[in-house]
């Protein structure tokens, strides 16, 4: 399985810890950064990992910033991503499991590391239950 991941400032340790999890359980993983704790400008990280999902290049995204608000408004701008915030584990199992969501959103100011390595294995590791749920995900793309 290959995931994308990418992070402002606020993530930087997370996505560290987070990218050698992953490794660790033989995933491949796409940095997109950053790699340092200096401000940077949320969007530049975000629309990389956004493409490859949206791209069909990588399996999941994994997306971390300080709220998780802004890198999931940005993600949810490319076609064919569902990107949501996920906090607890339940919460990341409904994203899954309802919403379909290829890309997790984790607040790095609201969680501890271990919660959000624990966030990912639980997204990664959750199923789509399709049924009822999958023509609510299928009323979420526009036409224009």
């Amino acid at each position: 399985m290959t995931i994308s991941i990418g992070n402002d400032h606020a993530g930087t340790e997370y996505k560290q810890a987070i990218q050698e999890y992953l490794e660790s359980k033989g995933f491949t993983v796409n940095n997109y950064g950053t790699n340092t704790n200096d401000s940077v400008d949320y969007p530049d990280f975000v629309h990389p990992v956004a493409t490859d999902v949206s791209n069909g290049k990588v399996d999941f995204g994994i997306l971390i910033c300080g709220s998780a608000n802004g890198v999931a408004i940005t993600a949810n701008k490319h076609q064919k991503v569902r990107a949501g915030i996920c906090w607890t584990k339940e919460i990341t199992e409904l994203t899954r499991q309802h919403n379909n969501a290829n890309i997790c959103c984790i607040p790095a100011r609201f969680t501890a590391i271990q919660q959000a390595i624990q966030i990912v294995d639980t997204f990664l590791n959750t199923d789509f239950e399709g049924g009822r749920h999958q023509k609510r995900v299928d009323k979420i793309p526009i036409s224009c």
